[in-house]
């Protein structure tokens, strides 16, 4: 009786043990699928993203090329007129970043640029104005007491001369400023579609504008001195804007491709994993059949 009990007992704890496996195999295979179609989907949404930051950064480009212009004619009369900018211990900053992320290090390399700046240059009281959200959060942590002006709902399109006015404005009426503030602009260069560089600009002070011995010969009424010095500091402004939205669509470019082909290769080694957890699971089905017709 007993030797009959064993057997059938024996039988019974190998049909559990299979149907655990099945059902954990199974169980592995839906995650899988799961995840594999989870890991399509965020592929295909990079890929447009792709594509979209693609346009944008041609766009972007096209008006980069306008500011650079202007940027260039600003310089040029400041090198004819012979202009010596101060550089040395600025105590403006103005950082240049958008509202959105999802394209690398582009945010936190301004927000490191200004932080090691301030450090190096020993310029506590150094007055900061931020454009975006992105550096806004970042510098917060450090130098909340510090931040003059923000500005949010950036990025989004070009940045026109319209806007970089309107904030250059703002900017040089901010009345806890020094008397001649060194205001330095930090903005993202743009090098080519792959690479940027954190780059400081050197804006020019009124009193700096107003020492320049080639100006000193031609009699200047009423308030034309002080809008040319606001002219030149919107036409640095929009030209640094422009440069960093191009360089941040160029660096969201490059973060989608890269997504983009992680996503393809995590499909590749899931595909080859479920095809190898389906195929065992199919063995071990044809294992019980055969087993079973055996007994039989």
């Amino acid at each position: 009786m007993l030797s009959a009990v064993r057997p059938a007992a024996a039988s019974a704890s190998r049909t559990v043990v299979q149907q655990a496996h099945q059902q954990a195999n199974m169980a592995t295979l839906k995650e899988i699928q799961m995840r594999l179609k989870s890991i399509t989907n965020i592929g295909k949404i990079t890929k447009s993203m792709k594509m979209i930051a693609s346009t944008k950064m041609a766009r972007a480009q096209r008006g980069m090329d306008v500011a650079r212009a202007n940027g260039a004619a600003t310089s040029a009369l400041v090198k004819n007129i012979g202009v010596q900018a101060t550089t040395d211990n600025p105590n403006v900053f103005v950082a240049v970043s958008s509202d959105r992320g999802l394209c690398g290090g582009v945010h936190s390399a301004i927000t490191k640029n200004i932080k090691r700046t301030i450090k190096a240059s020993n310029t506590g009281d150094a007055a900061l104005v931020i454009l975006g959200d992105k550096c806004r959060n970042q510098l917060a942590r450090e130098y909340r007491e510090a931040i003059k002006l923000t500005y949010s709902q950036l990025g989004k399109t070009v940045p026109s001369f319209l806007e970089a006015s309107i904030i250059a404005d703002e900017i040089l009426a901010i009345k806890d400023l020094p008397a001649n503030p060194k205001i330095n602009v930090v903005y993202n260069k743009f090098l080519s579609v792959i690479a940027y560089e954190p780059t400081h600009m050197h804006t020019i002070s009124y009193a700096d504008l107003k020492a320049a011995p080639k100006l000193a010969t031609y009699e200047m009424e009423g308030d034309i001195l002080a809008n040319l010095h606001q002219f030149m500091f919107a036409t640095s402004l929009h030209w640094a804007m422009n440069e960093g939205h191009a360089a941040e669509f160029a660096a969201r470019r490059s973060a989608m491709d890269n997504a983009t082909k992680n996503a393809g290769e995590m499909v590749d080694r899931l595909t080859l994993l479920y095809n190898r957890q389906r195929q065992a699971s199919i063995t071990n089905d044809l294992v019980d059949i055969i087993t079973g017709a055996s007994a039989l």
